[in-house]
C-alpha cells in the first residue's frame, strides 16, 4: 500500500525528502521572534510585580488559542506548529498567572 503525503503532493520513489520549505523557516523563526517579544511582558509582571494594565481575559484567550494549535499540531505531526506552542503555552501561562497573583 502507498502512502500519500497529508499535503496531497505526489509521491516518487520510497520515500518524499523531508526539506524544509522557505515559508516553514520563516514561520519558525517568527514564532521565536514574537516568543522573544513578548518575555519583556513576563518580565514586568513578575520581576516588576505590575499587571497593570494587562488584560486577564485576552492572555486566558491566547492560552486556550495555544493550548489547541497544540492539540492539533500533534494531530497533524506538524513540528512546526506543536513546538511552537509549546512556547506559547509556556509564556501564556506565565503572565496568566503573573496577572492573577499580582494584581
Amino acid at each position: 500500500m502507498t502512502m500519500l503525503p497529508a499535503d496531497g503532493s505526489c509521491v516518487t520513489g520510497s520515500h518524499r525528502s523531508q526539506s524544509v520549505s522557505g515559508l516553514e523557516k520563516s514561520l519558525r523563526g517568527l514564532s521565536v521572534f514574537t516568543m522573544v517579544m513578548t518575555v519583556p511582558q513576563a518580565l514586568t509582571i513578575w520581576v516588576g510585580r505590575d499587571a497593570g494594565g494587562v488584560s486577564l481575559v485576552s492572555w486566558v484567550s491566547y492560552l486556550v488559542s495555544a493550548c489547541l494549535w497544540f492539540v492539533y499540531g500533534i494531530q497533524k505531526r506538524d513540528k512546526t506548529i506543536y513546538l511552537a506552542c509549546i512556547g506559547w503555552i509556556l509564556l501564556d501561562a506565565a503572565i496568566v498567572s503573573g496577572v492573577i497573583i499580582h494584581r
